[in-house]
């Protein structure tokens, strides 16, 4: 079983005025600027701890960093190809994608090619994970509208498959200007990028993953596991009722993890930003506030959040593994009033005492 891990990153950063007319405004433009200077320094130092996060994964032998795209104010990156490309730099083995790239409001050219150059840059370790979107902001600030949220990510897949299977490009559809004979530069240094569709429980998608022959990662951020069971089981039947085969699939199982020695340290020190997160998303969706009894029984081991000891967390790997034979499994990290050291302690214990656990159960 490969293992992946996967960071999203979410930081809640002040906003800006820069603008002044007046004595008050004056006053107010300068604590704007010291403002957007503690902007600048907590940008920077997100930035330099996924530096940390990504070298720290690479050397105890991880398969995969991955970075969320994200265009609001409490995540920090909007581009995740650009922070990826330094961080080939800095890192040998380790792959490196996208979790995930918003392709509905997303030009597939440049998205290819922007990979594309990740994966020379990497010397071939670039994937690329290519989602709808949970969160909805990309699409009215790229002049997209949410009524073809469903069409816009089926016609721009179809587009980023053929480029990514064909050098040169015919292409005509209905949310951007045709290209006719042209060629897609740069290339990959791999044949092809690997693309992954993420999905987060809408059959649909499933389906299309599996028909097209796709590798999938299924979030499960909310629910008991074992009643996504039916998402891949759909999915293969959709890549058998195409001819594909099986034994070749790929399926990831991405979930939030937090791990420290012992399971009652782990959930106190994850529930506070774990709250205040699922409390300002839950907000924004109508859901309710999360308790702590709420919090508690999703890291029962039948629920969904990894955030236990080590050996909580190996169980319910192994157990996870039984029910979906999955290929990979992400570790969504949530970073933000955590210290950053517990949380590179957190992978340490994820690749030294959970990883070799759940690799011997299920060999």
């Amino acid at each position: 079983m490969k293992t992946q891990l996967s960071f999203i990153v979410a930081l809640a950063l002040p906003l800006v005025c820069v603008r002044a007319q007046s004595d008050t405004e004056a006053v107010r433009n300068v604590i704007s600027l010291l403002r957007f200077q503690e902007r600048y320094e907590r940008s920077l130092a997100v930035t330099t701890d996924q530096f940390k996060e990504a070298m720290l994964a690479d050397k105890l032998g991880l398969d995969v960093y991955a970075l969320g795209e994200h265009h609001r104010a409490d995540y920090m990156v909007s581009a995740p190809e650009v922070l990826l490309a330094a961080i080939a730099a800095v890192t040998e083995k380790i792959k490196l994608s996208s979790a995930v790239t918003v392709l509905s409001s997303a030009d597939p050219v440049r998205t290819y090619q922007n990979f594309a150059t990740l994966d020379l840059i990497s010397d071939g370790r670039a994937e690329l994970m290519a989602g709808r979107g949970s969160f909805i902001e990309s699409f009215p600030l790229f002049g997209y509208n949410l009524q073809d949220y469903d069409e816009l990510f089926s016609e721009k897949l179809e587009m980023l498959m053929q480029i990514n299977n064909e050098e040169i490009v015919n292409w005509r559809g209905k949310f951007r200007s045709p290209v006719q004979k042209q060629g897609v530069f740069p290339r990959p240094l791999q044949s092809k990028l690997p693309i992954w569709i993420a999905v987060g429980g809408t059959p649909a998608s499933v389906i299309r993953a599996g028909e097209l022959n796709l590798p999938l990662t299924i979030a499960i951020l909310g629910g008991e596991p074992a009643r996504f069971a039916q998402l891949t089981d759909l999915y293969r039947k959709a890549a058998a009722s195409k001819g594909h085969d099986l034994s070749k699939l790929q399926i990831a199982i991405n979930e939030h993890m937090y791990i420290a020695e012992t399971s009652q340290q782990a959930s106190d020190e994850f529930f506070p930003i774990y709250e205040k997160i699922m409390n300002k998303v839950g907000k924004e969706r109508g859901w309710g506030p999360l308790s702590r009894a709420q919090f508690e029984n999703l890291r029962q081991p039948n629920g969904p959040l990894l955030v236990g000891s080590p050996d909580e967390v190996a169980k319910k790997l192994i157990y996870q593994y039984g029910i979906f034979k999955n290929t990979r499994f992400l570790a969504q990290i949530i970073s933000g009033d955590i210290a950053h050291e517990k949380l590179l302690k957190s992978i340490e214990l994820f690749a030294t005492k959970v990883v070799p656990v759940v690799k011997a159960a299920i060999a």
